[in-house]
């Protein structure tokens, strides 16, 4: 099953999926987000994705700390 941003909360609570498993499908979510812009995006609809991959950065965190922390560093460093 293919899941989107709004799914977030409903399979993080699975408890039969491994941390991992519900790490790759974030990453997942945040790469689809991104591949789906262009070039004829608005200002309004990047900004949007980004704050929506911080959110799936901050998910990732509270599942591992470190790896979410490493990925919420590097989108400061975009800045």
């Amino acid at each position: 099953m293919i899941y989107k941003y709004e799914n977030i909360e409903e399979f993080t609570g699975f408890k039969s999926w491994t941390d991992k498993k519900k790490i790759d499908t974030l990453l997942e979510i945040d790469c689809s987000l991104y591949a789906h812009l262009g070039t004829d995006s608005t200002k309004a609809e990047k900004e949007e994705v980004k704050r929506k991959s911080i959110d799936i950065y901050r998910t990732i965190k509270t599942l591992d700390k470190k790896m979410g922390d490493l990925f919420l560093y590097s989108e400061d460093l975009k800045q």
